[in-house]
């Protein structure tokens, strides 16, 4: 039998299109290694207000409304709500959904795939094939099958953190810590040789918080040996230590893949289809919110006469990178090339005065809710409210790589 669907891949992004799919009225099934119920181990923070159902609004496990980020000497109140996903409640809604539809799950990894006219045949690891009519590759930053443009200069972001009890609160009660680029336990060569780093925190109540050592990005990938000592002496500065460690978090992902070729067959969603928004490396709330989009565009494509799963999947493609979409990621892009080149007071100072913009800018900018207007509107913003030394980084940016910049204005 040919299925209308075949995800390959059970994490937050895969899971959220399979369930679209199956709410959609379509015939789906899966290819994961292991249980596509195994818990999900990284933790997902999310703003509230980019949950796009009441229903997704009920997985927040937390919700900080005492939210803050602290650059160049100043401390941001961020007047917004921040929560922390339940993994396992979101993960059981997704795969209920998915259950409902009598999904069926190989578990198996894909191998070989092949394309027909009619439908597109994919070989997994017991030499058993499943046929489908097709593909969607939501295995992660190096799928599967998905082909991207050779990547050059990638940057990552990486984090070292603990969930446990400490010695004194790292953060205040009650109190999500966003950013805090402070760096007073940092030597002044330190800070000036070394790749900047911050701290993301949030207490968890009675006694429990969770800390991170975070590099929002850089290349080549700062260690996690770095991140945990920089964790340790920043808690050590301010009278801190771990008492016990309940859970330890390694993450480590690409923030500026290319985006992959938009007319193969087979079609890609989250990390394999280069969603990570290159502003925050958030893509959860992304892979949420497109998900039903996604789901019924390929519905439609698949109610045509006989459509190949080329065509199937250049609808799919449209559908999550249309032309103003894939125009604001170029754009993100050169902004994030832009970060990467300023040296730790700079990017403090940066920091310090994109968080004094109205909150729908720097909100809708992290979100990436913005029309392509309201981004470059948001950095110009940025750009004149900026001291004379980020303008000039800035400045510098658009010198050094005026194809990025030109191919987001112009659709180049």
């Amino acid at each position: 039998m040919v299925v209308d669907v075949l995800v390959i891949g059970a994490g937050p992004a895969g899971l959220a299109l399979a369930a679209a799919l199956c709410e959609a009225g379509l015939y789906v099934a899966g290819v994961t290694p292991a249980d596509p119920a195994l818990p999900w181990l990284n933790t997902y923070g999310i703003w509230e207000d980019e949950l796009p159902t009441p229903t997704l609004a009920a997985m927040l496990r937390r919700r900080w409304t005492d939210c803050v980020a602290y650059a160049a000497g100043e401390e941001h109140r961020l007047e917004r709500v921040y929560g922390l996903l339940d993994n396992s409640r979101l993960q059981a809604h997704l795969l209920e959904a998915c259950e409902r539809s009598a999904m069926r799950w190989h578990r198996q990894m894909a191998r070989t795939v092949e394309h027909s006219a009619a439908y597109s045949s994919v070989t997994l690891s017991d030499g058993s094939v499943v046929q489908t009519r097709l593909v969607v590759d939501a295995s992660g930053h190096t799928p599967v099958f998905v082909q991207r443009p050779p990547a050059v200069g990638i940057a990552y972001q990486a984090a070292y953190g603990v969930v446990g009890t400490f010695t004194q609160p790292p953060v205040r009660d009650g109190r999500l810590v966003l950013m805090d680029y402070r760096s007073d336990h940092l030597t002044e060569t330190e800070r000036r040789s070394e790749p900047p780093t911050f701290l993301y925190a949030m207490d968890f109540g009675n006694g429990r918080c969770f800390v991170e050592e975070t590099s929002l990005a850089h290349a080549p990938a700062v260690p996690f040996d770095l991140l945990k000592a920089r964790l340790h002496r920043r808690l050590a500065y301010h009278g801190c230590a771990v008492a016990e460690i309940e859970h330890e978090e390694y993450c480590l992902f690409p923030m500026n893949m290319p985006v992959p070729y938009l007319d193969q067959p087979v079609l890609g969603y989250g990390g394999a289809a280069s969603m990570v928004h290159p502003a925050s490396g958030y893509q959860v709330g992304a892979a949420l919110r497109n998900a039903p989009t996604v789901a019924q565009a390929i519905a439609e494509a698949l109610a045509t006469p006989d459509p190949s799963p080329a065509q199937i999947a250049r609808v799919g493609w449209n559908a999550l990178w249309p032309a103003e979409r894939l125009r604001k990621h170029r754009l993100y892009l050169f902004g994030l090339q832009t970060l990467l080149s300023f040296d730790e007071s700079q990017l403090q100072r940066f920091f310090a005065t994109f968080f004094r913009l109205p909150r729908q800018s720097w909100g809708g900018y992290l979100s990436n809710t913005l029309s392509m207007s309201e981004v470059m509107q948001t950095m110009a913003r940025t750009f004149l409210a900026a001291p004379m030394d980020v303008r000039g980084g800035l400045m510098a940016a658009a010198f050094q790589h005026p194809g990025m910049l030109a191919r987001a204005l112009w659709n180049a």
